[in-house]
């Protein structure tokens, strides 16, 4: 979402090394690009010009001036101006001695609420925590029976809501529930409105007395930029909001919002929602993603990211198999159902350290999920036999396999020469030392310890 800010910043940064030495005049003209660069990716303008201020103050200090490498180090200050402004650390859920927990969800209507308390739950759950999910939107019609659907995908209990039955008394009731079923974190789906009003603000304040909350998250869709910024200082206001997720980080929004949240209302981005799947939702973390603007990649993410879906011991048979020269289509297509669960090829390719660079030149290739899911069908569409040796698929078998698939016989030939490729650079690299010796967990770098 931050491509054309990354890309506006890159060219400044560029010009700036160009220089022999830096000015304050340089440094002054680079400035205003930047100014430039946040406002047209939406950032509010008092942040903007904050930030700018902020950054020059640094730039013509004595440190830049005998620096030897002063256009470097003015991208060093911009990165740690970039950490203060999302925010500075991750900041996770709050769970404190209360028993049990209760968060609110709280936003406007189509903000993306109820399934971010259904990916809230998965997170949650995943680190040993007992959720209760409790629908309390008796208005938006089907909401109760949404979340009761997540709760049965992810296999978390539901609160029986009615919408015969007041919003705060849904809460008091659920409290009252998991304090008896033992239930650990009570995540609550509040109504949403199209717009701020009376009647919401005073339904989410006699929950908030009602209820013990540890948590009020707000929802906001990124897409709606500074709208988003607006209602979030709204509803802080009238709630003090803890905290905020960004929802639909995944699609076209210039990233205004996420800029610009943190300095309007002091709460932290807490998560980003990054598309419609429950394990799509990420630990908003301010360097990663100031990393990421500045086009330096985010190599923790990634490795976070492979280390979630990657079965240590699938890993080390798959390599032993490489070894034996052993890898089979099925093997192929089980790591490409491995890729898919990591998040879109643009998702993965955006956190790998100088792509942006890699995208801008002419030839570049580009991220193609059409190619992958083709590639998926058309190993699908063959025998177990013959995922098991490709020897066997001559024409007659490659024209049924494209028929099956609704692929073109070209497209079956791409695939299996691909393979085939791949399997005789496996030969070449086979028996160099170390290639093949397991898969074993890698160290993080030193100065690059997770948060």
């Amino acid at each position: 979402m931050f491509e054309n800010l990354t890309d506006r910043l890159e060219g400044v940064f560029k010009r700036l090394r160009g220089h022999g030495r830096l000015t304050e005049e340089n440094i002054g003209e680079a400035m205003e690009e930047v100014r430039t660069a946040l406002l047209e990716a939406d950032v509010n303008f008092k942040v903007a010009r904050s930030f700018v201020t902020a950054v020059t103050e640094k730039a013509i200090g004595r440190e830049v001036a005998k620096s030897l490498s002063p256009g470097q180090q003015v991208i060093k200050i911009v990165h740690e101006e970039l950490v203060e402004l999302l925010g500075g650390t991750a900041r996770p859920i709050e769970l404190d001695g209360r028993q049990p927990v209760v968060i609110m969800m709280a936003g406007l209507q189509g903000s993306g609420k109820t399934t971010t308390a259904g990916k809230l739950a998965k997170i949650l759950q995943g680190r040993g925590r007992k959720p209760y999910l409790v629908p309390a939107d008796i208005y938006r019609p089907a909401a109760i029976e949404q979340l009761q659907i997540l709760g049965d995908r992810l296999a978390i209990p539901v609160h029986p809501s009615t919408a015969a039955t007041r919003p705060v008394d849904i809460c008091r009731q659920a409290l009252n529930a998991a304090t008896t079923h033992g239930y650990d974190t009570l995540i609550i789906d509040t109504a949403g409105r199209l717009h701020v009003d009376e009647v919401l603000m005073g339904e989410l304040q006699a929950i908030q007395a009602a209820v013990p909350l540890s948590e009020i998250l707000f929802v906001a869709d990124a897409m709606t930029g500074q709208d988003a910024v607006s209602v979030a200082e709204k509803f802080n206001q009238d709630l003090q909001i803890s905290g905020v997720v960004l929802t639909k980080m995944e699609g076209d929004a210039r990233g205004g919002a996420a800029l610009s949240i943190k300095s309007v209302t002091g709460k932290p981005i807490k998560f980003v929602g990054i598309g419609e799947g429950l394990d799509d939702i990420e630990v908003f973390h301010p360097e990663r993603v100031a990393s990421r603007i500045l086009g330096m990649g985010d190599i923790l993410t990634l490795i976070e990211k492979a280390e979630s879906v990657v079965d240590r011991q699938e890993a080390d048979r798959l390599a032993r198999k490489l070894q034996q020269n052993q890898f089979t289509l099925e093997d192929f297509l089980e790591q490409i159902q491995q890729i898919k669960k990591m998040g879109s090829l643009e998702q993965i390719l955006d956190m790998v350290p100088g792509i942006n660079k890699l995208k801008q030149l002419k030839d570049s290739p580009k991220p193609d999920e059409k190619e992958l899911r083709k590639t998926e069908a058309i190993i699908r569409s063959m025998t177990r036999k013959e995922r098991q040796n490709h020897l066997i698929i001559n024409p007659a078998r490659r024209t049924r396999i494209a028929a099956g698939s609704g692929t073109a016989l070209g497209d079956v030939n791409r695939v299996l020469k691909s393979y085939s490729e791949m399997l005789k650079m496996m030969k070449k690299i086979r028996g160099k030392p170390g290639v093949f010796s397991g898969i074993k967990r890698r160290k993080i770098p030193k100065g690059m310890k997770r948060k």
